[in-house]
């Protein structure tokens, strides 16, 4: 017989006499009728009875295992349950650009500092203060804006971004430009910041400003790019005089107040800018010296302890299109003696024992060309005499009631 097979159940039939049931006989269930219902019921019992015969012998065998260990003094090991273990991961910057900003500023934080005048500095802890700048030497030279360092009467103090504090002394103001370079008193050593090549920036580059923004939060940090070149503005410096800077970085990274001078950087931490304006009159829009303009003062500083420029000697404006028409000039480019950038008189127009008085100039002189150099806004009177040192001889070609004249002129002498 095959072990599939299950041999025929026959039940036992009831006379039809002795049966109570209905003399119409009832069907049976067809699943009654089926071998293979029989062979499911039978291998489903003999599979729970199976089961349940494992679990008691395994049940008795375990115990009496576990007591003959115990008989040894052989402990079993109870069941450890691994839990599982959460780091909390570093962030992982999303983009390359990100990495680089952040690694730039944790490059550079250390030493960017803040610069209060000491007297102030009692208030300036609890509520606002100074301005910032960063180190240019490993003995504590700081570069930073003359305008933050104007108060000659005054004493200075550093504070760096890890809370350190020391005083500080005044080196040099630049005659011309606003940057000063002030010296930390201490023998510490410190990490000066790697200067860049301004000239090389192009418009859309990113950029990345740290300073002491609003003279209360040090070390801010704000993101950008360089959205104009060559700038020439009208500042206004700390008691409300009128400053004109030539070829400055235009940024839409955020200048506040307290961030002059500090450093403008390039996503491999150079700096490229020294931050020195803000505009009041829109959003985002500020600026910062090209460090190329910085270097030749810091060598003279490290050299020969101040900072010297060649000098002419006289008051000016740049020619535009729109000066031409309003004052019906001769020409649409040169450096206008004796008058400011609406073409009004200034007070001044030639300084006294300068170059220029020597040479002969005169105010409402126009001068065209510097040592056969065209002088235009794009290039100007300053961006040009910073080729040449003082004592050079050179030539000016002038335009005066309308005649061209050539002037010869022996360069003198600028610093603080």
């Amino acid at each position: 017989m095959s072990i599939y097979s299950l041999p025929e159940i026959k039940l036992p039939r009831f006379s039809r006499k002795k049966s109570k049931l209905s003399k119409k006989a009832k069907k049976k269930p067809e699943f009654l009728k089926s071998k293979t219902f029989y062979l499911i019921l039978i291998i489903s019992i003999s599979f729970f009875f199976g089961m349940l015969g494992g679990i008691l012998t395994g049940g008795y065998f375990y115990s009496q295992v576990e007591a003959y260990l115990q008989k040894l003094n052989i402990k079993i090991p109870e069941k450890v349950i691994e839990k599982e273990t959460v780091i909390e991961k570093e962030y992982v910057p999303q983009t390359t650009q990100e990495e680089k900003i952040i690694e730039a500023v944790k490059q550079v934080s250390p030493s960017v500092v803040s610069i209060i005048v000491t007297k102030d500095l009692p208030f300036i802890k609890q509520y606002y203060g100074g301005g910032t700048g960063f180190i240019i030497s490993e003995d504590g030279m700081v570069l930073t804006n003359k305008h933050v360092v104007s108060d000659k009467e005054a004493d200075y103090t550093i504070l760096t971004n890890e809370g350190e504090k020391f005083s500080a002394e005044v080196l040099a103001r630049d005659p011309i430009k606003d940057l000063a370079i002030i010296k930390i008193d201490t023998q510490k050593k410190f990490r000066p910041l790697k200067l860049g090549d301004s000239d090389k920036l192009q418009t859309g580059q990113t950029v990345i400003a740290i300073g002491n923004a609003l003279g209360e939060f040090r070390n801010t940090v704000s993101t950008g790019v360089v959205s104009g070149l060559e700038r020439n503005i009208i500042a206004t410096g700390t008691w409300g005089e009128l400053e004109i800077l030539e070829n400055v970085i235009q940024t839409d990274a955020a200048i506040n107040r307290g961030n002059s001078g500090g450093p403008l950087l390039n996503l491999k931490g150079e700096v490229i800018g020294i931050n020195v304006a803000m505009a009041q009159v829109a959003e985002n829009i500020g600026f910062a010296i090209p460090i190329n303009e910085a270097k030749r003062a810091i060598e003279q500083v490290k050299t020969i302890g101040k900072i010297s420029y060649p000098f002419l000697g006289i008051y000016y404006t740049l020619i535009t299109e729109d000066l031409q028409k309003e004052y019906d000039l001769p020409v649409n480019y040169g450096a206008w003696i004796g008058r400011n950038p609406e073409g009004e008189q200034t007070e001044g127009a030639i300084f006294p024992d300068s170059a220029a008085e020597t040479a002969g100039l005169k105010r409402d002189d126009i001068i065209l060309e510097f040592d056969n150099q065209e002088i235009s806004v794009e290039n100007s009177l300053a961006k040009i005499i910073m080729e040449y040192n003082p004592g050079d001889r050179i030539v000016l070609k002038i335009l005066r009631n309308r005649k061209e004249k050539i002037i010869p002129a022996t360069l003198g002498e600028r610093n603080e």
